[in-house]
């Protein structure tokens, strides 16, 4: 695979989705659920958010993908996670996780614990949670044990590459880091993707709505382009968003406008190598 081969689909993946709006629901973070949909509406696809068990059930069938995020874990989610991705094994569905605040608590723990017997297509998250991943499910990484601090990473991306490409494996899908530069995997290429904004960092939800993102053009791509679009996309929207905004507030609105306006070709085009 070259980086021209990769453009192409990238930029097939883009105009895929704007055509067909796939519908994506999600079980995400209460506190950035407004705009991980209303990032999944800018890039194409279509939102839903669930809660209960019967409602992850029923949408899990429907949706052509599916979207995890477990920043807010709820009591109730003991139920509803199992049963929704169950269900999305049964229906043969690809989903994309994002473990947020792994090893806090011990609901969460035990919910990611049970996610390696039917895994996702695509693990998103930031260095230290990819590294935190790979050692809850026993892989062999070579790694340090990450160290999460609430929300926010305490190790690099460099240093998340080896868990990023064993979960990457293990799954048989991708991995995507967030952090200084973007990592996106399948194990057994990785690329390095550049742009974004350091404003991405006073807002709240940039990367679960990035994860939201991943899910939608899950449903056009495979694993590895899907993130990889996802990625090139955010970090294309970051870049032109920032020119226009005055602080945090501006960029989220001039954000979701720059996802919204991005061409099939530009986002192919935001710089990336392989590594």
């Amino acid at each position: 695979m070259d980086c021209e081969s990769i453009q192409r689909e990238i930029a097939a993946t883009v105009r895929r989705t704007k055509e067909d709006c796939p519908f994506v629901p999600s079980i995400t973070n209460s506190v950035t659920m407004e705009l991980v949909a209303n990032a999944q509406l800018a890039a194409g696809g279509s939102a839903a958010m669930v809660y209960l068990p019967d409602e992850g059930e029923g949408v899990a069938a429907a949706g052509e993908s599916f979207y995890i995020n477990l920043g807010t874990v709820m009591p109730f989610y003991a139920e509803t996670l199992p049963r929704t991705v169950r269900a999305l094994h049964e229906h043969r569905r690809r989903w994309v996780l994002d473990p947020v605040a792994i090893g806090i608590g011990s609901l969460r723990t035990e919910l990611l614990r049970c996610f390696r017997a039917m895994p996702p297509a695509v693990v998103r998250g930031n260095a230290s949670e990819i590294i935190a991943l790979a050692n809850l499910w026993g892989l062999d990484t070579g790694a340090a044990k990450g160290g999460v601090r609430g929300v926010d990473a305490t190790d690099s991306v460099g240093a998340a590459r080896p868990a990023a490409e064993a979960l990457a494996s293990f799954i048989d899908g991708a991995v995507a880091v967030s952090g200084e530069w973007d990592l996106v995997t399948d194990g057994t290429v990785t690329v390095r993707s550049e742009g974004g904004s350091p404003l991405f960092t006073k807002i709240t939800g940039a990367g679960c709505s990035l994860g939201g993102v991943t899910a939608v053009y899950l449903a056009e791509a495979s694993p590895f382009i899907a993130a990889l679009t996802a990625v090139q996309a955010y970090n294309l929207a970051g870049t032109r968003a920032q020119r226009e905004a005055k602080g945090p507030g501006s960029f989220r609105a001039a954000f979701l406008d720059a996802l919204y306006r991005a061409k099939p070709g530009a986002i192919a085009e935001n710089p990336f190598a392989l590594i």
